[in-house]
């Protein structure tokens, strides 16, 4: 089965070379692109794999990605619903790569003696680092290729890179992505100690970890904080670190509450055009169009919704 947009996808970014009078013409903007967009080309997450991290600098919502690591998501609602994440701390921000919480008693240093209780959530899970390939989901596949994987696309709003010989697929490691930490045991990433990719894509560490989810809002807030001066953008000094005042799931927030965004369909037309207008940009500026387009360099939309959102499977 192939999913329908999948279709328009490819066939808009196989179109044949424009005449010479089109080819002069600008390059609509994102924000053209945006401005004409479809209601119907934008979703509302799913509050229940929406996670609402406040910090005292202001709000980080990370959306899961159940249908990717859906173990590693189960056990981050348990944590979340059971206030494990309130009061620890972000306690690496290493320049160039991830800023990552946890428990700082759980870190090199810290006395195990003190470390939080995780309650019901599972202290091992398996490594959810790929997953079947699935033509049920939606599939827009770039044109360009990549270096790390045979194809590379998006899938329900994330950036994924697939191996048809393998029958596998699994998220990647671009800038927002939020991993699950883990020690040298492939099974030890349960979902308490998180990062998410502040710098350069390290597509070196994608099927080495599980990546649970994406940033979509707030990502100033992670990426601008003081680099740790211990090994590995580790704070050697505990002051340094940035205290996270609660993690909730967006199910759990009173409606009133809860974040009213939306995020542009990566299976859309609109999400298509933008792909094609950033691979053949050409404007005032940009007298020669690359031609072709990294999958970590294309941002996926985010916007305040008009109303107030309703989920959208």
């Amino acid at each position: 089965m192939i999913h329908r947009h999948a279709i328009a996808l490819a066939a808009l970014l196989s179109l044949p070379v424009l005449a010479a009078a089109d080819q002069a013409a600008p390059t609509p903007t994102a924000q053209q692109l945006l401005a004409r967009s479809a209601a119907a080309e934008w979703r509302t997450p799913d509050p229940d794999n929406l996670l609402v991290m406040q910090l005292s600098t202001g709000r980080v919502l990370i959306e899961l990605a159940p249908d990717f690591t859906p173990l590693h998501a189960a056990n981050i609602r348990t944590m979340a619903r059971a206030h494990y994440f309130d009061g620890l701390a972000i306690v690496r921000v290493q320049d160039n790569f991830v800023t990552q919480w946890d428990d700082p008693e759980s870190d090199d240093g810290g006395d195990p003696g003190k470390q939080r209780s995780l309650g019901k959530a599972r202290h091992t899970l398996p490594p959810e680092y790929t997953r079947p390939l699935d033509p049920k989901l939606p599939w827009t596949k770039l044109p360009d290729g990549d270096v790390y994987a045979p194809e590379v696309g998006f899938s329900e709003g994330f950036p994924v890179a697939r191996n048809p010989a393998s029958g596998q697929e699994w998220l990647v490691h671009c800038y927002g992505m939020v991993g699950a930490g883990r020690d040298i045991a492939p099974d030890s990433g349960n979902g308490s100690a998180l990062y998410a990719v502040i710098g350069q894509a390290p597509r070196r560490l994608d099927r080495n970890l599980a990546v649970i989810g994406r940033v979509i809002e707030g990502m100033p807030l992670l990426s601008s904080l003081r680099r740790g001066s211990g090994p590995m953008g580790f704070y050697a000094d505990p002051s340094k670190r940035t205290t996270i005042e609660s993690v909730r799931l967006a199910a759990d927030l009173p409606t009133a509450r809860r974040p009213a965004v939306e995020v542009l369909r990566t299976d859309s037309r609109t999400f298509a055009a933008l792909i094609e207008a950033q691979r053949n940009r050409r404007d005032a500026f940009y007298t020669v169009p690359a031609g072709k387009i990294d999958l970590c360099s294309i941002d996926i939309p985010v916007r305040e919704a008009a109303t107030q959102p309703r989920h959208q499977p």
